[in-house]
C-alpha cells in the first residue's frame, strides 16, 4: 500500500515540475515578446521623429536656397549649376523622407545626405553674400565716382561760365566807343561839290562823322563799322541781305566800312548816299562795332 502511494506521489510531482516548466517557459516568451515589441515601438518612434526632424531640416535648407536667390544677382554659370544640384538633392531627399517606411540604414544614409547638403548650401549662399557685397561695395564705388564726376562737371561748367563772363567783359571793355558822332546832309552837285544842307527835299547823302574813346583795350586793328539808320516814320533803311550779329542779335544794317584804329584821335566819316528821296522828319542813326553799339546821333530834315 504504501509503495502505491509513493507511486502516486512521484507521478504528482512529475506533472508538477512540468507544469511549473511550462509556466516558465510561457512566461519567458511573454517577456521577450514584451520586450521585443517595445524595442520595436520605440525604435519606430525614434526613426519617424528623425523623418520629422530631417524633413524640417530640409524646408530650412530650402528657405536658405531661397533667401540667397532673391537677392537677384546675375550668378555666373558655377553658382547656377550649383543651384540647380541643391535643388535637385531637395527633391530627392523630400520624396524619401515621404515614404512611409525607412530602414535605420536608409535613415542613417538620409542624416548624411541632409549633412552635405547644409554644408552645400552653406557655401553656395556664402559665394552669393560674397559676390552681393562686391557689387554693392562696385555701386559705393560707381556712385562715389559719378558724384566726383558730376562735382568736377559742376566746376568746369562754373569756371566755363565765369571765363565766358570775364572774357565778355574783356570784350566790351576792349569794344570801341564813338564820341563827338555828329551827323550832317548833303546836296550832291553835278560836278561832284557836296553842300550841305537842311531840306530833305534837297538832301541826297548822309554823312556821320565821329571819333573814338581812347582805349588801351582795344586792339590796334582794322575794324568793321556798321551804320542803321532809321527815318522819320521809325523804318530801318537796309538792304535784307545786308546782315551783321550785335548786342547778342542777328539784324540789318545800311551800311558799312572799315577803319584802321591806333588810339591815336583820328577822326572818322561815313557817307550814305540815299537811293530814293528824304523826307521830311527825324532820322536816326546807330553805330556798331566789335559786336557792341558804339555811338548814336539823330538829324532832322524840314
Amino acid at each position: 500500500m504504501s509503495n502505491q502511494n509513493d507511486i502516486v506521489n512521484k507521478g504528482d510531482r512529475n506533472k508538477i515540475y512540468f507544469l511549473v516548466v511550462v509556466i516558465v517557459a510561457l512566461l519567458g516568451t511573454n517577456l521577450y515578446l514584451y520586450v521585443n515589441d517595445r524595442q520595436q515601438n520605440q525604435r519606430f518612434v525614434t526613426v519617424s521623429t528623425e523623418k520629422d526632424r530631417l524633413k524640417l531640416e530640409v524646408e530650412k535648407i530650402e528657405v536658405e536656397l531661397d533667401k540667397a536667390n532673391g537677392l537677384n544677382l546675375v550668378l555666373s554659370d558655377k553658382l547656377q549649376e550649383e543651384q540647380k544640384l541643391a535643388r535637385e538633392k531637395i527633391a530627392a531627399l523630400k520624396i524619401a523622407l515621404q515614404k512611409s517606411s525607412l530602414t535605420e540604414g536608409k535613415l542613417a544614409a538620409a542624416q548624411r545626405e541632409v549633412q552635405e547638403l547644409r554644408e552645400f548650401v552653406k557655401n553656395h549662399n556664402d559665394q552669393i553674400f560674397r559676390l552681393e557685397k562686391e557689387n554693392a561695395d562696385l555701386k559705393n564705388q560707381r556712385d562715389s565716382l559719378k558724384e566726383f564726376a558730376y562735382a568736377e562737371s559742376r566746376k568746369a561748367q562754373d569756371l566755363a561760365r565765369k571765363n565766358s563772363e570775364l572774357n565778355a567783359k574783356v570784350k566790351t571793355g576792349a569794344s570801341l566807343k564813338a564820341t563827338n558822332v555828329q551827323v550832317a546832309a548833303y546836296k550832291v552837285k553835278s560836278n561832284g561839290k557836296n553842300i550841305e544842307v537842311t531840306r530833305a527835299s534837297t538832301a541826297k547823302k548822309l554823312s556821320v562823322r565821329f571819333s573814338i574813346v581812347p582805349n588801351q583795350l582795344a586792339e590796334k586793328n582794322y575794324h568793321k563799322i556798321y551804320l542803321r539808320i532809321f527815318d522819320p516814320a521809325g523804318n530801318l533803311i537796309a538792304d535784307e541781305n545786308n546782315m551783321f550779329e550785335a548786342d547778342g542779335q542777328e539784324m540789318q544794317y545800311t551800311s558799312s566800312t572799315s577803319i584802321s584804329y591806333n588810339d591815336d584821335n583820328t577822326a572818322y566819316k561815313m557817307d550814305w548816299i540815299n537811293p530814293n528821296e528824304f523826307i521830311k522828319g527825324n532820322y536816326s542813326i546807330i553805330l556798331y562795332t566789335d559786336g557792341f553799339t558804339m555811338g548814336k546821333a539823330s538829324i532832322l530834315l524840314r
